[in-house]
């Protein structure tokens, strides 16, 4: 890789590319709601109204990473930035999210499963998915749409939520998630971007699994008790309405695209993997890929 890469969204995602992969760029440009350098990037301020500079970046980077989730308006670049897009050849590559699979009832799906998600958030996903493959088709540059499970990593953690008493061990019969470590994310978009993949991929882990698992790992790594189990009946009276529609998709997720993008195995197939290496002292922070 060489160029200029372009971030549309500066967050976790994108971050962690550029912390591990960024060198191979001349030049890298962020967008952030506020501008200003950061991290060895060039950024430049976006509120929804794409300034020259943006708009120049836009038609001449060789790499460009969207991360930022689409509001109720949809996605927030594609209108302000989609003609200078379609004037470069380089890779697109698009963070999405696996909620736009909907429940599958516990059952086993892959990228070919339809999108079904009836959430607003989750269909204005699957329209931004659908926008940024028509403009591929219409600039014939490579799409790579990433579909993300749970995000976690360095500063957002069952390890830490277990030490600030924050974590919660939730159970419900049956409900698993599926979960990916940022470095993994970071990994995936790499090779989307070196191999020039047009399609789609479900980035997550090897092991969709509880969502008390990781809490009651943590716990046991950190030496401590873990919290008592409450049950999801009990937990969803005081959950907020997004938390609910959260709790309402359960699906298992394979990865069998992913391991073929990658060549090879996860740097860590499983939560248990990845909380034993950030049982090291964290560094960066992670969670929401959106800038």
């Amino acid at each position: 890789m060489n160029g200029t890469l372009l971030c549309l969204g500066h967050g976790t995602c994108a971050q962690r590319f550029v912390a591990l992969h960024g060198d191979g760029f001349a030049r890298r440009i962020g967008t952030g709601r506020e501008g200003g350098p950061r991290s060895g990037m060039e950024m430049i301020r976006f509120d929804g109204e794409a300034a020259p500079g943006l708009i120049e970046a836009a038609g001449r980077a060789d790499v460009v990473i969207a991360s930022a989730p689409p509001g109720e308006a949809g996605d927030p670049f594609l209108g302000p930035l989609g003609a200078a897009l379609a004037e470069g050849a380089g890779p697109l590559v698009y963070l999405s999210t696996i909620g736009v699979y909907g429940d599958s009832g516990g059952e086993w799906i892959d990228e070919t499963a339809p999108l079904a998600a009836t959430a607003p958030r989750a269909r204005r996903r699957i329209e931004a998915e659908a926008g940024w493959q028509a403009l591929g088709l219409r600039s014939g540059r490579p799409v790579a749409v990433l579909r993300l499970g749970g995000i976690y990593g360095p500063g957002r953690n069952a390890l830490r939520d277990v030490a600030d008493g924050t974590a919660r061990c939730i159970e419900r019969q049956g409900q698993v998630f599926n979960r990916i470590h940022v470095d993994d994310i970071a990994g995936a978009i790499h090779a989307a971007v070196s191999q020039r993949f047009d399609g789609v991929v479900n980035v997550v882990d090897d092991e969709p699994s509880p969502s008390c698992a990781p809490v009651r790992f943590a716990a046991a790594l950190l030496g401590v008790p873990a919290p008592r189990g409450e049950s999801f009946e009990q937990a969803a009276r005081g959950m907020s309405a997004m938390a609910r529609s959260f709790w309402a998709d359960n699906r298992r997720v394979r990865n069998d695209r992913l391991h073929a993008l990658l060549g090879g195995a996860l740097r860590y197939p499983t939560f248990r993997e990845g909380l034993s290496a950030l049982a090291a002292p964290e560094s960066a922070p992670s969670g929401n890929c959106a800038g």
